[in-house]
């Protein structure tokens, strides 16, 4: 591990991975493409052009989950507050902490000064991000941790209150086991003073889904064909994305959108770093990407599966997202 110190004493970054480190793409890779139906998991298309790309899916007309959220969170946050009473605001997957602004104004109009703890696999966003809130909270103080879920959760610092937030609907590209377990180590890191604060989307009209990954400007495809670049520039393969076509629905049976990349054409394509030659049929669908959408009924079982209680829901009158509050139960 390495700790770094900046920013005076009111920045401390705790550095558990180097970029690349955790890097699973071409283990992802090679399972994924190698198995029937093929897929890859949606984290790969997060390098820097398709954060970009999904920052402008999040300023589309028909994708309603950010700024629900975002506007849900503001109405919300004092109530969050006032009923766990922070000494620590921690965030998993923190990026750029677009969201934090809110809890953070929520909580000094309280009275409160929380730590900010963000928690993510980019250390460049992790910085950038901290500097900027540095910057607007002359009193805030930031206790960084680069990591990934899977190795380094238990390396959060503790707190006497820690509220830690997973937000925008993250939780939904989860399969339920793999979301049991990770739920599952966020609260084994939980003492009894501390809460999660957790986003999921739900379940709505199949033709809000479906316009939702499907906007009119294409930029949601854009951001899907994305990962076929990521395999081209990491494992010196020939994709072509134009042989390629963007498929998302809504299946209701299982609650979920998927998304897939449908192959045009009969083709070979090559992954020289793997020494691995993929065909696909026409009309073939490889899965990128599951978003599942929840009840408050589905959260509940979630929660009590991970060893967690649900005891606050918050949602918009128009029940599109959904916000809630966990602790782990009382055993007196």
């Amino acid at each position: 591990m390495l700790t770094t110190d900046s920013t005076g004493s009111r920045l401390l970054v705790d550095v558990h991975v180097r970029p690349g480190q955790v890097s699973t793409l071409r283990q992802d890779a090679l399972q994924g493409l190698t198995r029937q139906p093929k897929q890859l998991p949606p984290k790969h298309f997060y390098d820097t052009r398709g954060s970009e790309l999904f920052d402008a899916i999040c300023r589309t007309p028909e994708y309603y989950p950010t700024r629900t959220e975002q506007a849900l969170l503001e109405r919300v946050a004092d109530r969050v507050m006032r009923s766990v009473r922070p000494t620590h605001l921690v965030e998993l997957g923190s990026g750029m902490a677009r969201k934090t602004h809110v809890l953070l104004s929520a909580a000094s109009a309280q009275g409160l000064s929380p730590s900010y703890v963000p928690f993510d696999v980019s250390e460049s966003a992790l910085r950038h991000s901290a500097d900027a809130l540095l910057a607007d909270y002359p009193w805030l103080r930031v206790h960084g941790v680069v990591g990934d879920y899977d190795h380094h959760l238990h390396l959060i610092p503790r707190g006497d209150r820690r509220l830690i937030a997973f937000l925008g609907g993250t939780i939904g590209n989860f399969e339920q086991r793999d979301a049991v377990r990770f739920l599952q180590r966020v609260a084994a890191s939980m003492g009894p003073g501390d809460a999660l604060l957790l986003g999921t989307d739900l379940v709505k009209a199949k033709a809000t889904l479906d316009r939702a990954y499907n906007d009119a400007a294409g930029v949601t495809a854009l951001f899907n064909l994305n990962v076929l670049r990521v395999i081209n520039r990491e494992l010196n393969a020939n994709f072509d994305e134009r042989a390629f076509k963007h498929v998302a629905f809504y299946d209701e049976d299982a609650c979920r959108i998927e998304m897939h990349l449908e192959s045009l054409v009969a083709q070979r394509v090559r992954v020289e770093a793997l020494e691995l030659d993929v065909e696909f049929k026409q009309g073939e669908r490889m899965r990128t990407e599951i978003s599942r959408k929840f009840s408050e009924e589905a959260v509940a079982e979630l929660y009590g599966a991970a060893g967690l209680e649900l005891v606050d829901w918050y949602t918009p009158e128009d029940g599109a997202f959904a916000l809630s509050l966990a602790r782990l139960p009382n055993r007196n």
